[in-house]
């Protein structure tokens, strides 16, 4: 390490490195100030003196703050700072011949890049640069002999640091007298001295009585600083380590769950020993084609023997709640063989890859425990159409490795795969095609007899009058399923509990019947007398027409109790479930719905009409709306049908429009001729209805033969 020390009165000691950083900031920012006063410049003033530079600017002794230093002090300083000529060695600089120690490789090829001209451009003794630097307008004021100074103008990380650190470790000498300058530089790494409390508090002038208060409260206040920051701390700590706990925790639940090991419950048989065909109702036509199936999987060889092969899937078709997952389980308990069961939604993931990978995990499973049934519920979930969709371009993985299940290259002996489905035809062509499901088996909703023996099954399990007729409200139960069936026979026996019943009786099941078509009663509602009239004449009117039509179904009950939207119902019982239906039925039909606003217009005038027959108009539309476009029962149109008719020409819509008023007008006025002539039945009908607000098929014969019902 080297450092220059001066000697004078009074002493500055000056390390090296110091002062060379010095210069080389008042050079920075001299050139700084220069470029930019420079910038500022119009080019006007350029164009105007070409020879017009902008002159750095000039530092003196006094704005390097070495003013006060003396003449003598200042000659020794430059003499070990500046390195200079003596008068023998001054010609040769400037002659060609230097006394420099120069690299004979780089020599002129540096100074060129470095000043912008060569030696040999020089006529007179120059600086090294164009413009004086700081350290030569010190020499100047000095009046000292111009030097060459080769400095280069790169540093290297290293050299630097190195410096720097030198200039750390080398304290100052003295600090006795430092011009103010100089100081800041000297001074500016270094430390912030802390100021004590005592200091402080003299700073502050505070009294002699106040300074224990103060002090008292300083130390307060650094405490609870300190306890705050600990506290900050602490909490800190804690909330690191719960993150890290949850973080932990949670990369083992994902370790753990189905889409990375493609694992679930499925792949668990179940035996269901306890359900067979028995269990089943009301579907004889599906029970049979499926017994092949457990004939099958009980004696394989029965069938193989003759060359033929089991088959691989059985497709259950059939509205919801017809039972198909009962009879898939069916299947599995009449041929004691292990079930598996799987939804269709359990496979759609929003994971790549994970659906196909519980495809082949339950298919695995399977053969490994051959022979048994594979029940895939709601199979449109997981087999629909295949599309191309550049939102999901991976959803086809799972239906494509059932297909390679179901009928790949690997076979797979004594699985037979039953699915079921609601809409068979959003399934994919390749799915339903023979070799993956070979039988297509329908499961419709049950037909009257089919509804008896259910209705009769669970009414098994429920405490029961004895008197019950099953199939009277399987008559009026057109439409339901098995399911909407056990519902009806779960409401009845609540109907029953609630009113304190030991056992459920044909009052009850006409309850929930009613309830589940028409809806709750509403007795809370508060109908007045006058609407009350009206809509015992409505619905009276309803029953004549019924009761005295050829073709009309017969009546099982008539009410006029709110339920619903409706302040009234009539129900008709079909006496068999009618596949096809004539035209004199259809038209009385649309007779018994003209009925309701016939009596109103007979009993209360035209002007009184309500809009109670809404409903009724819109049945009637509909069925003559039929019989002209679909059914092909209009003489004047013949047997053409009329699927669109938006696409037909004016003539042709107006000829139908008109054709449907014939026929509705028509139906009208029986409807009206038939009340007439009944008014006295009609009149009793509805004073009873006021009396009773509901009566049955029997008591409503019995008013319309005359006779007297019994007090209720």
């Amino acid at each position: 390490m080297f450092s220059l020390s001066t000697t004078v009165q009074p002493q500055v000691t000056v390390p090296l490195s110091h002062l060379i950083n010095v210069l080389h900031s008042l050079k920075s920012s001299v050139g700084s100030s220069s470029s930019a006063s420079c910038k500022s410049r119009k080019h006007k003033e350029r164009a105007a003196d070409p020879e017009l530079h902008c002159a750095e600017s000039v530092w003196n002794l006094r704005e390097l703050g070495l003013s006060d230093l003396g003449t003598q002090q200042l000659d020794e300083l430059v003499t070990r700072v500046l390195p200079h000529l003596s008068p023998q060695e001054a010609p040769l600089a400037f002659g060609g011949q230097t006394a420099w120690r120069t690299s004979h490789l780089s020599t002129h090829s540096f100074f060129h890049n470095k000043h912008g001209f060569s030696w040999s451009r020089v006529p007179t003794p120059v600086f090294s640069r164009l413009h004086p630097s700081p350290l030569q307008s010190v020499c100047t004021d000095l009046q000292y002999q111009p030097a060459l100074v080769q400095t280069r103008g790169f540093k290297t990380l290293r050299s630097k640091t190195r410096r720097l650190q030198s200039a750390f470790e080398r304290p100052a000498d003295s600090e006795g007298f430092t011009p103010s300058f100089m100081k800041g530089f000297l001074t500016r790494d270094k430390g912030i001295d802390v100021e004590s409390l005592d200091s402080m508090v003299k700073n502050k002038n505070i009294p002699d009585g106040q300074q224990d208060a103060f002090k008292r409260g300083f130390a307060e206040g650094f405490l609870k600083a300190q306890a705050l920051t600990q506290r900050t701390q602490d909490s800190l700590r804690r909330t690191r380590l719960i993150l890290l706990v949850l973080l932990l925790v949670g990369l083992y639940g994902i370790s753990k769950t189905p889409f990375i090991s493609g694992l679930d419950s499925a792949v668990d048989p179940v035996q269901m020993k306890n359900v067979t065909f028995e269990h089943v109702k009301g579907v004889e036509e599906a029970k049979n084609e499926l017994q092949e199936v457990v004939e099958f999987l009980k004696n394989p060889q029965k069938f193989t023997a003759l060359g033929g092969k089991l088959p691989k899937g059985v497709l259950l078709v059939g509205p919801p709640g017809t039972g198909k997952t009962l009879l898939a389980r069916a299947v599995a308990g009449e041929a004691d063989v292990p079930f598996y069961y799987a939804s269709g939604s359990e496979f759609d993931e929003m994971f790549v890859g994970v659906g196909a990978s519980r495809i082949r995990n339950l298919f695995r499973e399977a053969k490994a425990n051959a022979p048994c049934v594979i029940f895939i519920d709601e199979l449109d979930s997981v087999g629909g159409k295949r599309i191309e969709s550049p939102m999901h371009p991976y959803s086809r993985q799972t239906i494509n490795q059932l297909l390679a299940e179901m009928d790949g290259f690997k076979p797979n002996e004594g699985v037979i795969i039953i699915g079921a489905t609601n809409f068979p035809e959003a399934l994919d062509n390749a799915l339903i095609r023979p070799g993956r499901f070979d039988m297509q088996v329908t499961v419709p909703k049950p037909d009257v007899k089919g509804r008896t023996e259910i209705l009769n099954w669970y009414l098994k399990k429920i405490k029961v009058d004895p008197a019950i007729e099953a199939n009277i409200i399987a008559r009026g139960t057109v439409g339901f399923s098995g399911a909407d069936l056990e519902n009806l026979v779960n409401q009845a026996a609540l109907k029953a509990a609630v009113d304190g019943k030991d056992m459920v009786t044909m009052k009850e099941l006409e309850f929930a019947k009613d309830k589940i078509l028409m809806g709750p009663e509403r007795r809370s509602a508060e109908i007045d007398d006058k609407n009350k009239r009206i809509t015992a004449y409505h619905e009276s009117g309803h029953a004549i027409v019924a009761f005295y039509t050829k073709d009309a179904m017969p009546i099982n009950k008539a009410t006029i109790m709110p339920r619903g939207p409706s302040l009234g119902h009539v129900s008709m019982l079909p006496e068999n479930d009618r596949w096809s239906e004539t035209r004199s039925q259809l038209l009385a039909q649309m007779d018994v719905s003209m009925g309701g606003r016939v009596a109103e217009e007979i009993i209360f005038g035209h002007d009184y009409i309500t809009t109670g027959a809404s409903s009724d108009f819109d049945s009637a539309t509909k069925i003559a709306k039929m019989m002209v476009t679909r059914y092909g029962m209009c003489e004047k149109l013949g047997i053409m049908t009329y699927t669109d008719l938006a696409a037909q020409s004016p003539e042709t819509q107006a000829a139908v429009e008109q054709e449907i008023r014939v026929l509705l007008k028509e139906s009208y006025e029986r409807a009206k001729a038939l009340l007439k002539s009944h008014a006295k039945e009609h009149k009793n009908l509805a004073d009873a209805l006021l009396m009773y607000e509901t009566l049955d098929a029997k008591e409503i014969q019995l008013v319309l033969e005359g006779k007297t019902l019994e007090t209720r």
